[in-house]
């Protein structure tokens, strides 16, 4: 065992000695080391045109969409896939048998779905960036071109008549989500 004397142990002698000075390794460096904890809580933007943005950049916006699209698709495809493992269990199953099905059957409904919905993410973002900037202002008929043209590419594999119906599912669903956007902002304080 190591000497407690060399590590700073239990030594009750050394407990009780407080005119020992501690060892400050910044002492002898002459840098105000304290400043470089004391961070600003504000932004710091490079160029001041970034200051007065109030949208986040199209770089910003296709990680955002992306990213959320399939967190949210991957968690609720697990939990489709666990209710669906569940469902099918079998009376003389073991255990080891139950939670291989649940870890599978989650693991690939999380995982398509979770694809899926990040794939309409990208194309989405992609798309209100384009829109923003060909247009060169930011209001509603971007998101809903957005929505429209979103739908409208992922199911073009499947034909005209399918690519119209999800580009219009798409445009009333970003439709119905900027006049919901709109009303919050109405009616609830913040």
């Amino acid at each position: 065992m190591a000497d407690p004397r060399i590590y700073g142990g239990d030594d009750p002698d050394r407990r009780q000695d407080s005119s020992r000075r501690l060892y400050n390794p910044y002492q002898d460096l002459q840098i105000p080391y304290r400043t470089l904890y004391d961070l600003p809580t504000s932004p710091e933007f490079l160029f001041q045109e970034e200051s007065v943005a109030q949208r986040r950049s199209w770089g910003e916006n296709l990680t955002y969409y992306t990213g959320i699209g399939y967190l949210t698709g991957a968690v609720a495809g697990a939990s489709l896939g666990f209710h669906r493992a569940l469902r099918a269990a079998e009376p003389g199953d073991t255990l080891k048998i139950r939670v291989n099905r649940i870890l599978n059957s989650s693991g690939q409904d999380g995982r398509r779905i979770g694809n899926r919905l990040g794939v309409l993410g990208l194309l989405y973002a992609g798309m209100e960036s384009g829109m923003v900037a060909a247009r060169d202002t930011d209001d509603w008929i971007n998101s809903v071109t957005a929505g429209l043209g979103t739908g409208v590419l992922f199911k073009a594999a499947n034909g005209p008549r399918s690519a119209a119906v999800a580009g219009a599912i798409g445009g009333l669903m970003v439709g119905a989500a900027v006049a919901g956007k709109q009303m919050l902002k109405r009616y609830v304080p913040i």
